[in-house]
Order: structure tokens, then sequence, then C-alpha cells
């Protein structure tokens, strides 16, 4: 009964070290694909292109990451028909960033769902990327009126601007969009401030039509005279998250009351004269930053004050020789521009000053970059 025993013990091992090895075999293998699947990753596998016109080709770009430790071969991207034409690179190193393009030629009127199929060594399976869109017999170019694009949703600007505003006063500024997708939006604007609000009209968009987002400033509840800036984010739907390409830059100047000059007493205030209000950033001559001065003078009868100086974005480094001028004196204003930093800026450079002189109660430089 025990060799018996003994046999069937021995058969059993063997079984359970089969099983064993194959268990190891199918956990290596499960592990091994999904180390290969960590190294491609890919933000987002569908792309809703919107409207284009009949043969009108249009472009989806398509962003990725090497996330392995080796570099990353793309073998190929297959469209799945010869009207979608497709750019990739070949090699990628680890860790970097990288973008497959496909275009679709728009021969055919209609909705359209395309798709590519990219084999690399990141994956065990090819991975599938989608464009998808709808041409149209008769496109209008909305580009004149709509120059900017946040994806689908279109825009006539892409920054508001209040100037010269005095305590109490509401001024109003207006956005322009446009739907170019293929589904309704219901655009919104977020992170506003205190001294901000927006009502969009109507406030859902259908394909193919516009709207009016009107934000409206409530100075009486901005807290200090000059420039206050702050950023708002549109969003196509309610839920979306905030980035860097919905942001709207929003600047405000309040002006100083300047009651105490009144007009009997004009002829004693202080006078400013500038040698230019323009600064021309436009060309650096291939050098990495680029220098010049503004005189400020004070022609007047009283002390010319420069009670605040603010840039409207950075790129720039400005020095101000003195902050009180006598009368007759003479200052200058040192600006320093960085080529890199200004040729990534969203918003209008500017800087602002703000003085006693009831005439030039605010002064702004404008830089031209481009």
């Amino acid at each position: 009964m025990e060799r018996k025993y003994l046999r069937i013990s021995g058969v059993g091992k063997r079984r359970i070290a089969l099983l064993a090895l194959a268990l190891h075999c199918s956990i290596f293998n499960f592990q091994s694909s999904m180390i290969f699947a960590q190294k491609l990753v890919i933000e987002k596998t569908t792309i809703d292109c919107g409207r284009t016109g009949y043969e009108q080709p249009i472009t989806a770009t398509f962003e990725l990451r090497n996330k392995g430790r080796r570099s990353l071969v793309i073998e190929s991207v297959k469209p799945d028909c010869g009207c979608t034409a497709v750019d990739y690179p070949k090699k990628v190193g680890a860790g970097d960033k990288f973008t497959i393009k496909m275009t679709y030629d728009a021969r055919q009127l209609g909705h359209f769902h395309k798709m590519a199929a990219v084999t690399s060594n990141g994956t065990k399976t090819p991975v599938y990327l989608t464009m998808q869109g709808v041409v149209l017999a008769e496109m209008v170019d909305y580009s004149g009126n709509y120059p900017l694009s946040m994806g689908e949703l279109l825009l006539d600007k892409a920054e508001l601007v209040y100037d010269d505003v005095n305590k109490g006063d509401e001024p109003v500024q207006e956005i322009h969009v446009f739907n170019n997708g293929t589904k309704e939006m219901t655009p919104n604007v977020m992170h506003l401030p205190p001294y901000l609000s927006a009502t969009v009209t109507p406030e859902r968009i259908r394909p193919g039509r516009g709207a009016t987002i009107t934000v409206t400033l409530h100075s009486d509840k901005l807290r200090d005279y000059g420039l206050t800036q702050t950023s708002v984010y549109l969003a196509k739907q309610l839920g979306e998250k905030v980035s860097q390409d919905t942001e709207v830059p929003v600047s405000t100047i309040l002006l100083p009351d300047l009651k105490s000059f009144a007009t009997t007493n004009k002829d004693l205030a202080p006078q400013l004269t500038i040698s230019t209000t323009d600064v021309d950033f436009t060309d650096f001559g291939g050098k990495s930053k680029k220098s010049t001065e503004i005189l400020f003078s004070n022609q007047g009868h009283s002390t010319l004050t420069f009670s605040s100086m603010q840039m409207s974005t950075g790129g720039m480094k400005v020095t101000l020789g003195k902050r009180e001028l006598e009368p007759g004196q003479s200052t200058t204003l040192k600006i320093t521009g960085y080529a890199d930093e200004l040729s990534k800026l969203r918003a209008r450079p500017r800087i602002l000053l703000i003085t006693n002189d009831p005439d030039h109660a605010k002064v702004i430089i404008n830089i031209k970059t481009k």
C-alpha cells in the first residue's frame, strides 16, 4: 500500500512541477507583455478633426511618448485606405515625446472614420489610431473671423484687455466663438476671479454655429490701481479640465484718482514728455537678448512721480533710473528683451507706468515682437 502511495506521489509531483512551470511561463509572458505595453504611451487614440471642405485635406496629430528605457523602433504605421497619408519617426529615444500625423485627402463627402495600425517594439500587438470628422460640399472659411483655435472651438481673440478703467466702471469685452466640430458644445468660462463675470449666448452651440462670450469687469472689486492680471480658461463642455491650451490672459489697468489736479491747478501739475512709446523686439540679429532706452522728462512745474511700473508678460527686464523727477529733470527707462522667452508669449507684451501727470496718468510702452 505504501509503494502505491509513493508511486502516486511521484506522479503527482511531476504533474505539480509541470503545472508550476506552465504557470511561471504564463506569468512571465504576461509580465513581459505589460513591460512592452508600458513603453508606448498615447495621449489620445481618437481625434475628432471637425469639419473640412471637399478635397481640402485635414490632418490629425497624435501625441505619444516612449516611456521605456530603450529606444523605441516604429516598424510601420499602416492606414486602412490609400486616402490617408501618415508621417512618423522611425526611431524614438528613451523617454522622448513624438508625434504621428494622419492626413485624410477629403475626397469623399460625409462623415469619415479612418484608422492606422502602429507596429513597434513597444507593444506585442499593433496599436490603432483613429481620426474622424465630416467633409462638406461647401465649406465656409472662418479663418478670417476666427483666427485662433482651441481644438474644434474657434475664437476671434484669445486675450482680454481692459484699458483706461476708472473706479466704478463696468466695461465689457466679447469673445466670438464658433463650433467647428461635429458635436454640440456648451462652452463656459472657468476660474473667474471675483471682479469678472461671464455669460455665453446661446448656451449651447450646434455644429457650424457661433456664440458670444461676454466678460464684464466689476472695477469696484479691484483692490489696486495700475495693472491687474489673471487668466481664465475656456471649456467646450462642462467638466473639462483646464490647461495652458485653453488659457485666456486678462489684464486690467485701473487709473488713479487725480482730482487733486483740478482745472484751476493744472498749470502747477507735472508734465511728462516721452521719447517713444514703441519698442521693436522683432529682430535680435541672432543674439539671445537686446536692450533699448526710453527718455522721460518733466517739463511741468511740480514733482513728477512714477507710482507704479509693471509688465504685462515675462521675457523682459526693466530698470527705471529715477522714480521722482523735479521740473526740468530727466531719466531713462532701460528695457532688455530676451528672444527665446518673448517668442513663446501668447499675450501682448507691454510695460505700464502710472504717474501723477493728469495728462499721462497711464503710460503704456508697446513691445513689438512679431
